[in-house]
């Protein structure tokens, strides 16, 4: 049996001579594919490192991609929930042109009130390599004022895709997890959205994306996370498996990996690519901090540089009251007085300093906060404080 190296020779020398890549394809499918699998598997269970990852779990293929699909359409047989015709005209317009397709003209003094109908966008998501006649999910929201989508079904919607071209025809019945229920003073009890839901396998492929995905002597690997160590060891990874020249690093993102001409070889080796193991670079230090939840994540390499900290709050107290005066007896008083009166408290918390020595690590931090017994919302503070004096080494995102 030959080496996986040898049999993938000539796929490296593809960019000088696209000549030796046929034969190369050639003699790869000849000389067996299995084995090559095999030696790929032995290689990955001997050398995996210990928290190494697949590359099909942090990259994907440049080129193979969804592809985003939109229309407009009627959901019909809504019991009374549908959009209020009167203060959404674009539903009768609707059902007058649907209605004239068929034959049905509308008087143009007619007013229809209608309470089953509901404007709404249909989306969806074209998978890489759909093919006309498969089936795939959609979305449907309303755009009117529609109290709820619940039993009602979308007649067919045309999807079309970012170049105008309809890609995918839609239509079945709405599935909504949510509920609305009104009464008749006005209250109302929601849970969850019911004015949007879903067709499951509700839209037909019509119309199939061209993807170039032999055009190219080269395959490139898009990271998911950008990242210089990561592009570099997964270069190197696909080098030591299948031979030096294999697999260049572009940049942070992407790797060009020599590939196979032929479609059916081509998916193959890509196969083989996605079960090479590498290991990760480790992200850089950084501090996340969500200002709408108080939620802080911070990183393993966030250090601090030496600095005092000191924290305490201020809290602020105001009761308003009113005492009530009676007139006496033997007086003319007819009516009592209302006499306003404001209690003003202010409490302050001991503030506690404590000192960060330099360098310390992510457990040092939380343990020095948690004694203060600060909250996630004085974390915060502390944190941006320590940014702003230089004193914490790692990026500070806000979201």
């Amino acid at each position: 049996m030959p080496s996986l190296a040898s049999m993938l020779r000539g796929i490296r020398g593809a960019p000088r001579d696209p000549g030796t890549q046929g034969r190369c394809a050639r003699d790869f499918a000849m000389r067996g594919l299995g084995g090559a699998l095999a030696l790929l598997a032995a290689f990955a269970l001997a050398a995996a490192p210990a928290h190494a990852e697949r590359i099909k779990d942090i990259a994907t293929v440049s080129g193979v991609r969804g592809n985003q699909l939109v229309g407009y359409g009627l959901v019909v047989g809504l019991d009374g929930t549908g959009d209020q015709t009167t203060q959404a005209p674009f539903t009768i317009q609707s059902i007058t042109n649907m209605l004239a397709k068929f034959g049905i003209t509308i008087p143009a003094n007619a007013n229809p009130q209608l309470k089953n109908v509901a404007a709404v966008t249909v989306t969806a998501e074209l998978p890489p390599f759909a093919k006309s006649g498969q089936a795939m999910d959609v979305t449907v929201a309303s755009i009117g004022n529609a109290a709820s989508l619940r039993g009602g079904d979308l007649l067919m919607t045309p999807l079309r895709g970012v170049d105008g071209q309809v890609y995918a025809f839609a239509q079945g019945s709405v599935l909504v997890s949510g509920f609305g229920i009104q009464g008749k003073d006005g209250s109302r009890i929601s849970l969850n959205v019911p004015s949007s839901g879903r067709v499951p396998n509700g839209a037909t492929v019509e119309r199939e994306v061209p993807i170039h995905f032999t055009a190219d002597p080269h395959v490139t690997l898009n990271l998911n996370t950008p990242d210089f160590t990561t592009a570099s060891r997964v270069a190197a990874a696909i080098n030591k498996a299948l031979g030096e020249g294999t697999a260049d690093a572009i940049d942070a993102v992407s790797i060009r990996v020599a590939a196979p001409a032929n479609a059916d070889q081509r998916i193959s080796y890509l196969a083989m690519l996605e079960a090479v193991e590498v290991d990760p670079g480790e992200a850089a230090a950084r501090v996340i901090i969500n200002s709408r939840t108080g939620t802080v994540v911070i990183s393993s390499h966030v250090r601090v540089m030496s600095a005092a900290v000191a924290h305490g709050s201020l809290s602020v107290t105001i009761t308003e009251r009113s005492d009530v005066s009676q007139p006496n007896s033997f007086t003319n008083g007819t009516s009592a007085t209302v006499t306003p009166r404001s209690t003003v408290d202010v409490q302050q918390a001991d503030a506690r300093m404590f000192v960060f020595q330099a360098g310390v690590n992510l457990d040092e931090i939380v343990r020095a906060v948690n004694q203060v017994g600060a909250a996630p919302g004085d974390l915060v503070a502390i944190l941006e404080a320590l940014k702003q004096a230089g004193a914490l080494r790692a990026e500070l995102i806000v979201i």
